[in-house]
């Protein structure tokens, strides 16, 4: 019961996140994929996690994954939008 409940805050979580990002990058009229890549690999670090919570892969993989994915991110910070205050 507790896993199910996990999974539906997540994932309403995650697709909110998804749409205020959207939204936000419009509104700043940001283009590109270049400036979303850090988002991107922050939200596929939550896809992954639950992905592994749910079939029972926690283990090396999925944490190899997650570090790589944060190192991408950090990385791709660069190409960010400065913010302008």
């Amino acid at each position: 019961m507790v896993s199910i409940l996990f999974t539906v805050l997540l994932v309403l979580a995650f697709l909110v996140s998804v749409t205020m990002l959207i939204q936000r990058r419009k509104k700043a009229g940001i283009t590109g994929l270049k400036t979303a890549l850090t988002s991107i690999c922050f939200y596929l670090i939550a896809a992954i996690n639950l992905l592994a919570y749910w079939f029972g892969f926690l283990g090396l993989v999925s944490w190899s994954m997650t570090v790589m994915l944060l190192l991408l991110g950090a990385y791709f910070t660069k190409y960010m939008a400065v913010s302008e205050r």
